[in-house]
């Protein structure tokens, strides 16, 4: 596969990197990929790695551009203090032309899905919302998703939870499952950043089921 970072111009005229991953073979569609409050890094990069090896173009837009350019953190204690820092300032309008922008970038590879994690998680969920033109959403652990739940997604979206996530009650997985009855809620007995296997929250009997729950709405509905 071909990796490499580009330059994406969101419709206020600001640009920002994204990350992408092209495979070598025959393309499905596009999936973007949206970060957790630690930027574009490693495992976020693995991620688009490993949808590119199932046949997506997928592109990892770095939404913190706006405040700190090339941001990228690890998994550390401090680690998730500097990302809950840059939550302080973090512009939630301004962040939805940015994941425009790679939509839009990515759109000359077929139908375009889009995927979060934790932060990303409900971005993706506020995408699928927001946008006529997402084919499906999957949203990992997004703690904003009840606070949305109100409005249906506009593309087939499902949801996942940890039922052990201390930042994310169960109550709001509850509230999600009782106002949007047409969207798939996924509890895993597992605890918060399950899906990533550099986090020590990593647990790999979820985070393959929720994988494979992805990867078979990416098929029906993009690929």
């Amino acid at each position: 596969m071909k990796t490499e970072w580009l330059d994406i111009t969101a419709s206020d005229g600001k640009t920002i990197k994204m990350y992408i991953a092209i495979p070598d073979d025959k393309v499905k569609g596009a999936i973007v990929v949206l970060q957790e409050i630690f930027g574009v890094n490693e495992h976020i990069r693995a991620v688009c790695e490993r949808y590119a090896a199932e046949g997506y173009v997928a592109a990892a837009p770095a939404i913190f551009d706006r405040q700190s350019p090339g941001y990228e953190r690890g998994y550390a204690p401090e680690d998730v203090q500097a990302g809950i820092a840059m939550m302080q300032n973090f512009d939630r309008d301004a962040v939805m032309l940015d994941i425009g922008a790679a939509v839009d970038a990515v759109k000359q590879y077929g139908k375009v899905g889009v995927v979060g994690y934790c932060l990303g998680g409900s971005l993706a969920y506020r995408a699928a919302i927001s946008r006529d033109d997402l084919a499906a959403a999957s949203c990992y652990y997004g703690g904003m998703v009840s606070d949305m739940a109100d409005m249906a997604p506009k593309c087939p979206t499902i949801v996942h939870f940890g039922e052990t996530d201390q930042s994310i009650p169960l109550e709001k997985a509850e509230i999600v499952k009782s106002k949007r009855l047409e969207v798939p809620v996924y509890i895993y007995p597992a605890g918060h950043g399950f899906s990533c296997d550099a986090r020590s929250a990593y647990e790999p009997v979820s985070a393959k089921l929720a994988w494979e729950r992805t990867l078979a709405l990416f098929a029906e509905n993009v690929g």
